[in-house]
């Protein structure tokens, strides 16, 4: 019988199996939904089903270049110790490399890019069936700079801090300075523009109550509050930060006194913003042996 792409959507989502899987277990179970999940449970495909609902803010982040084209992107484990397992590593560069050469753009798309053997979201359903843990693509950008403009890349820890900056002009090695600054100082913005109004606005109440609760006038409280919010954009904005290596001048002076500009900055953290694991490390191994 013939099986429909709306049926195959079904059994996937309810499956957390490849589309290519669930296609050929409702084809040999004549488009029994139950049967077909099934099918996929005796099978062992539908094991990565039941991880649903852990938690996994471990793994990796990773940046791949072509020419005038990157990539940056972060995947997650529920352990440290599964970051570290080759065959995580291998996959992240699998799926790095597979949307470098699509035409993908978002998180959507690359989970649909094909590879030698389905997709990269079936990838990511049969290692997380392979490897016992569950494995979570979170999230990516796709970049595209002009002929003229330069990447600066830089890992710390092995990928678990990405940074990709784009400059007008310079060279990769200042670029590849201002990733490594972003990466030490976690700049939340890249210039004063690109704050907010509302965080700005929430940060000028904040510094006026501290003040006023100095006891300072509301006339000297207003002027500090000058000051201190310009000492918070040269912490949450990169070209505003004092440059790590030389704290005489900032980011952007640094840039510009190398002929460039810079234009961009993404910067990922492994799992920031999610809830983590509490396990130890003794319970950490004991997992990875009994396969929970």
């Amino acid at each position: 019988m013939e099986i429909s792409a709306s049926l195959v959507r079904d059994l996937r989502e309810k499956s957390g199996a490849g589309m290519m899987d669930c296609k050929k277990a409702l084809s040999e179970c004549n488009g029994d939904m139950d049967a077909a999940m099934d099918y996929l449970r005796e099978k062992g495909i539908a094991k990565a089903e039941k991880k649903g609902s852990r938690i996994a803010a471990e793994g990796l982040a990773n940046i791949y270049i072509d020419g005038n084209k990157a990539v940056i992107l972060e995947v997650n484990s529920e352990t440290d110790f599964v970051s570290k397992n080759e065959e995580f590593t291998n996959m992240i560069d699998t799926i790095g490399n597979a949307i470098l050469k699509s035409n993908a753009t978002s998180l959507e798309e690359a989970l649909e890019v094909s590879l030698e053997e389905g997709t990269i979201a079936d990838l990511i359903v049969a290692k997380t069936a392979k490897i016992g843990e569950k494995l979570s693509f979170r999230r990516m950008e796709v970049v595209e700079k002009a002929s003229t403009e330069v990447f600066g890349a830089y890992l710390h820890m092995g990928g678990k801090i990405a940074v990709l900056t784009v400059l007008e002009g310079a060279n990769e090695e200042v670029a590849k300075d201002v990733a490594m600054q972003s990466a030490a100082m976690k700049p939340s913005y890249v210039f004063i523009s690109d704050v907010p109004e509302s965080v700005v606005a929430r940060e000028r109440e904040v510094l006026k109550e501290q003040s006023m609760n100095e006891g300072k006038p509301a006339d000297i409280a207003e002027k500090m509050v000058e000051g201190r919010i310009k000492k918070f954009f040269k912490e949450i904005c990169l070209a505003e930060q004092a440059f790590i290596k030389d704290g005489d001048i900032n980011v952007s002076t640094y840039v510009a006194n190398n002929g460039g500009a810079i234009k961009k900055m993404i910067r990922y953290e492994v799992g920031e913003g999610m809830e983590k694991r509490n396990d130890n490390f003794a319970e950490e191994v004991m997992n990875q042996v009994s396969g929970k």
